[in-house]
Parts: structure tokens; C-alpha cells; sequence
């Protein structure tokens, strides 16, 4: 039997069983209760740190990319009114800055005091933002979960060194990962993580839209969808497939990008 089909109530009692661990700075708390003030185990990331592992902080060396990012943020604020919500961004093709995008988009969510991020490495191939994090993912990641619950969704969220954020990494590398996009635990997941605390906002690290259907099956699972297009990479009519593949309703926009 598949591991993902079977016994969808018993995940969602072991689910809500252990989203309360008191483990990486989450301790229990009412759904009700904000997160925005999570204790960090270690210091922050020095803005010099955080140049080599090519995220933006509130240094003015790299303000520029700060705002674009901030602008992103923006949009995605109007798009959603008072809720938080979950975001896929998502790559036209392999090595157009995708996963790049989504780790500064999730540090720009982190900036502001009263929210915290989350960002989720789905793209199961090639999972990379562990290692851009400089994170050790010595108790798995989100494969490892889906596969074995028990031992609690906290179990796999680390600190980043950016305040607020967290990460969930990939855990095992998996060829055929529609399998678990497309199952009951795997939305189980992504619904508690959001609606547990409201201050919460989710970013998917979705594999390439190109070549994989994976993209389009997280795109199910979240609010809006954010094209990464390679500048100079992707062509327009590589850009308007991609686009294609979404619904209108959920697309908050094109995103391009230098940066591989």
C-alpha cells in the first residue's frame, strides 16, 4: 500500500499530536497565539554572512535587492487582504533562480517584526536550500514527515540565522515526487502549518515548471504562484508557456531574475 494513501486519520491525530513540540523555539501555544517573537538558538547572521549566502538584509550594500524584494512582498500583501497565506514560486527552467527568489522572498517576510516565514523545499530532485542555508538536516526533512509522522512536524523545522525564519528542508531525495504533492498528508502538512499560527506565511520551493508536472501540482496546494523567469535565460514564449500551466486567479506575477 502506498505510504501516502494509507491511514489518512491516524496522520492527522499524529499531526495534531506533535505540531506543539517544544522543539527549535516553538513551544506550545493556542492556534491563536503569535510566533512573530520566536526565540532564535543561535545569533543572527551578520549582514556579511548573509552577502555569502546570498541573502538580502537591512544594509544598504544591497538595498536595491532588498526593495525588489520587498516589492514582491508587497504585492503578494494586497493580493491576500488580512490572511496569511502559502506561496509557490516556481522556475520557468532549471537554473533560473527559483530557489533564489524563494529564500529572499521568505528573509523579506522575516523582515517585518510582526510576521514570521516558512519556506519549504519541494523541489525533490534537486533540493539545494539546506545547503545555501548552511543547515544540517540532521532530524530529515519534509520526505522524512510524510513518510514517518511520528516523530513530529517540529522535528524538521531549523533556524536560518534569519530571524523569524525557519526552514524546512527536503529530507530524502525522491525521482518520483508527484506522489507526495499530490497526497492527503501532504496537504495536511501545508493546512496546519499556515492555519496554527495566523502570522505565518508559507513559501514553496517548487522544482521547474519546465520538464516536471510537479510544479503544477503544488500550485493546488498554494495561494498564489510566483514565475521566476531566467533574465536572458527564458525566452517569452518559454515565459508564456510557463505561465500557462497556472490559474489566472493564483498567479501574482513574473519575476525576472540574474541571479542563478
Amino acid at each position: 500500500m502506498n505510504k501516502l494513501a494509507a491511514d489518512n486519520t491516524d496522520f492527522s491525530e499524529m499531526l495534531r499530536e506533535h505540531q506543539d513540540d517544544a522543539h527549535h523555539g516553538e513551544a506550545h501555544a493556542t492556534p491563536s497565539h503569535s510566533i512573530a517573537r520566536m526565540r532564535e538558538e543561535a545569533g543572527a547572521l551578520a549582514p556579511i554572512d548573509c552577502e555569502r549566502k546570498r541573502l538580502i538584509h537591512r544594509e544598504e550594500s544591497v538595498r536595491q535587492q532588498s526593495d525588489a524584494f520587498r516589492g514582491i512582498r508587497t504585492r503578494l500583501l494586497e493580493m491576500a487582504g488580512e490572511t496569511n497565506f502559502i506561496t509557490l514560486v516556481a522556475a520557468v527552467s532549471p537554473r533560473s533562480g527559483g530557489s533564489f527568489v524563494t529564500r529572499n522572498l521568505a528573509a523579506a517576510f522575516a523582515f517585518d517584526e510582526a510576521k514570521t516565514s516558512l519556506l519549504v523545499d519541494c523541489n525533490l530532485r534537486y533540493p539545494n536550500q539546506h545547503k545555501a542555508l548552511g543547515v544540517e538536516p540532521r532530524t530529515g526533512g519534509l520526505i522524512d514527515f510524510l513518510e514517518h509522522p511520528s516523530r513530529g512536524i517540529a522535528s524538521i523545522m531549523y533556524h536560518t540565522g534569519v530571524p523569524r525564519m525557519r526552514l524546512i528542508p527536503a529530507g530524502k531525495s525522491r525521482e518520483n515526487s508527484g506522489e507526495y504533492f499530490s497526497s492527503f498528508r501532504m496537504r495536511a502538512v501545508l493546512d496546519s502549518l499556515r492555519c496554527r499560527y495566523p502570522d505565518r506565511y508559507l513559501f514553496l520551493d517548487g522544482p521547474p515548471v519546465k520538464g516536471s508536472p510537479d510544479a503544477r501540482i503544488l500550485a493546488d496546494l498554494a495561494d498564489f504562484v510566483v514565475i521566476v523567469a531566467g533574465y536572458g535565460r527564458d525566452t517569452p514564449a518559454s515565459i508564456n508557456q510557463a505561465v500557462a500551466n497556472f490559474d489566472p486567479a493564483k498567479l501574482a506575477g513574473v519575476v525576472f531574475n540574474q541571479s542563478p
